[in-house]
C-alpha cells in the first residue's frame, strides 16, 4: 500500500485553506474542498511483495456561487501529483451551495514511485 493522502492535502490546501478529509461543518467560507479516499489496493504481487498500487481519490467542492474556478485549480494541482481525472460532475445538494464532485485515480510502481494511469 502506498500513501499519497498527505501529498493531495497539502497540494489541495494551495487552492484554499478550508480544506477537510470530513464532512464539512464550516459553511461560512464561501470555497470549502472535501477530499476522500476511495480505494488504496494492491494490484500486482511478484514473489510475494507489492509491486503496484491503485489508489482512487474522490474530491467535492462547494461554493455559494460557482465551482468552475476552484474546480480547474483542484484540478492542476492534484494533476500534478500524477493522478489523472476520470470523472467529474456538478451535484444537486440539498444545502443550497454549488457542488462539483471530481474522481482521480493512479497505479503507482511501489519501489520506484512511477506513476502509471492504467491498471
Amino acid at each position: 500500500m502506498i500513501n499519497v493522502k498527505d501529498q493531495v492535502y497539502k497540494a489541495l490546501l494551495t487552492v484554499t485553506d478550508n480544506v477537510t478529509d470530513y464532512y464539512p461543518r464550516d459553511w461560512a467560507e464561501d470555497l470549502t474542498i472535501q477530499y476522500m479516499e476511495e480505494d488504496n489496493r494492491v494490484v500486482e504481487y511478484t514473489d510475494m511483495k507489492e509491486q503496484k498500487a491503485y489508489v482512487r481519490y474522490r474530491i467535492d467542492v462547494f461554493h455559494r456561487r460557482s465551482t468552475s474556478g476552484a474546480a480547474v485549480a483542484v484540478d492542476a494541482v492534484i494533476a500534478a501529483l500524477g493522478l489523472k481525472r476520470i470523472s467529474c460532475q456538478d451535484i444537486d445538494d440539498p444545502s443550497g451551495m454549488k457542488h462539483k464532485q471530481i474522481r482521480y485515480e493512479m497505479v503507482i510502481d511501489v519501489e520506484t514511485g512511477q506513476v502509471y494511469h492504467s491498471m
